[in-house]
This record gives C-alpha cells, sequence and structure tokens, in this order.
C-alpha cells in the first residue's frame, strides 16, 4: 500500500486496491530484456526484440515508488502505441484477451495520470465490466467506464470515470486498458497512471424496462448490413444506434414511430472490425444488443 491508514481504513483500502492487480505498479517482473508491471500485459514482449520498450517504470510515483509509463516509440517503419492491459494482451491484434476476477459493482473508476501527444490523435483509459453468459457461451458488458484522454496534464491530476450499467448481472471479471495514443498513434505520444482504484458502490441495480417484446440482429457477426427484427410493446419513436464499447457513437438511424412487428436494415459498411453495441432507444428506455462487425 502506499498510504497507512489506522487499521480499519487499512483493512478498507486493501479490500478496494486488491479488486486490481498490482494498481500502484509497484511491482515488475523480469522477462528476459525488459519488465513488466506484474499482471498487466503490454507491447514490450513485441517490440523488445528492437530495444524499444513502450511500457517502462517511473520514479517516483505519486504517492509511492512507482507508477507506470506508457509511450508511443517508433518501430522500424512504424509506430507501436503505448498500451497495457490488466490482464492478457494480444500483441497481434493489440486487444486484450482476458482481465482479473471481479464481483464488485462499483460507481467509478479512479486513478492518477499525467499524458501529453505530439500529434492528433489521443489515448484512452477504460475499464470494462463483464459477466460470462453460459447460455450463449460469450461474455455479456455489464458496465463501462472510459474516457479519450483530452488536452494535456503535465503534473499528477486525479481522474474519476463513471460507470454507466447495462445490466443488474454481478459482474465475475473487468479488463482494464490504458493506451497512450488513439489509432494513428506519435512518436512519444505517453500516458502516465497510478493509484488505480474502485470508487463506491451502487445499489439496487435496477434493469431497465424493456420497450419491446423481442429483439433479433442477424448476420452477427457482419461486415455491411445489420438485420433488425423487433416487436414493439406499443408504438413509439424508435432510434438505432451503434456505439462502441465505450459508449462512443458511431452510427445512427431515425426509424420514426413504429408499432408492433417491425423490420429495419442498419448499414454497417466501413466502421472498423471490432466489437459493438447496437441500442434500440425508444421514448422511455433503451434495449441493447452486443453485435461484432468484421
Amino acid at each position: 500500500m502506499k498510504t497507512t491508514l489506522s487499521i480499519f481504513g487499512t483493512t478498507i483500502c486493501l479490500f478496494t486496491f486488491a479488486q486490481i492487480p498490482n494498481s500502484g505498479f509497484e511491482t515488475w517482473t523480469t522477462v528476459g530484456s525488459y519488465t513488466n508491471p506484474t499482471s498487466w500485459g503490454t507491447m514490450n514482449n513485441t517490440t523488445s526484440t528492437f530495444s524499444v520498450y513502450s511500457a517502462t517504470p517511473g520514479t517516483p510515483g505519486s504517492p509511492g515508488n512507482s507508477y507506470l509509463k506508457l509511450t508511443s516509440k517508433t518501430l522500424s517503419t512504424s509506430i507501436v502505441n503505448g498500451i497495457a492491459v490488466s490482464g492478457v494482451l494480444d500483441s497481434i491484434t493489440m486487444k486484450p484477451k482476458s482481465g482479473f476476477p471481479c464481483t464488485l459493482q462499483p460507481v467509478s473508476f479512479t486513478g492518477k495520470w499525467q499524458h501529453m501527444i505530439y500529434g492528433s490523435s489521443q489515448g484512452s483509459v477504460k475499464a470494462t465490466l463483464t459477466k460470462w453468459n453460459t447460455s450463449l457461451n460469450k461474455r455479456d458488458t455489464i458496465a463501462t467506464a472510459a474516457q479519450t484522454l483530452s488536452g494535456m496534464a503535465m503534473s499528477w491530476a486525479n481522474f474519476s470515470l463513471n460507470f454507466s450499467y447495462f445490466s443488474s448481472n454481478v459482474p465475475d471479471s473487468c479488463i482494464i486498458e490504458l493506451r497512450s495514443s488513439g489509432s494513428n498513434p506519435t512518436n512519444n505520444d505517453y500516458l502516465w497512471v497510478d493509484n488505480l482504484a474502485f470508487a463506491g458502490s451502487v445499489t439496487g441495480v435496477e434493469k431497465r424496462p424493456a420497450i419491446i417484446y423481442s429483439l433479433i440482429v442477424y448476420p452477427n457477426p457482419s461486415a455491411e448490413f445489420l438485420n433488425i427484427n423487433l416487436n414493439l410493446k406499443s408504438p413509439q419513436n424508435i432510434i438505432i444506434e451503434l456505439t462502441d464499447i465505450s459508449g462512443k457513437l458511431m452510427r445512427s438511424k431515425n426509424a420514426g414511430i413504429l408499432s408492433g412487428e417491425t423490420f429495419q436494415s442498419f448499414d454497417v459498411s466501413g466502421i472498423a472490425q471490432g466489437t459493438y453495441l447496437l441500442k434500440v432507444v425508444g421514448e422511455k428506455a433503451t434495449e441493447t444488443k452486443k453485435i461484432i462487425i468484421e
């Protein structure tokens, strides 16, 4: 721990921090020619061949002995994004493969950061709570807390990102993704982080009232169009939205006032491959489906 409190206070803090492995980046593991923050995946396993390291320990921390420095680095003719994932990172797709066990329903994701870019592609911070769906044999997103960085923070600043809950189910896993740049990294873009934690605990998370009897989306995965079959409980104005996991709106369609059984086609061509949320937004509530664009 980075602070010394009363026994009662320390017990609470230990419980909180334990939910995020190596949350203060005090522990580092040597792997060949480089070190990684213990329990975290980075791009170092790929870039170390070229003696390039995008994740390194910084000292002193805020407060503490060390913190995580993510830096986008030039690698031959390309620039590699500085990425860290609380679990296993796929260095080919640069996306997380797994996270860590977590059954909390926190209000927010907090910590300290410093960041700066040398181009126009801002980094990001995201925490995703998920639960394994045994019926569909896939992971359901329970909640996300995310922010694309803006401007710069040249000294340690606190951040607090509120979770948006899509389900009342208790999660069983969490993935934290930290990126020094966006999709077009610039050499030496950086994001420094320390003291990651969850704050608060939501109570009485209620599943929002359903606005439809059924919602079927196919094909899923899709590369061009989604077919949406829905059966509405009552006539209402419907807007269909596609967002990324962080909640950023990618595309929308105002379907107008619909009632009963109806069919809609939704164009997803030109959108980058990945996992997204398709939202059917009614006048009083929203229904959500996870879809994959390939």
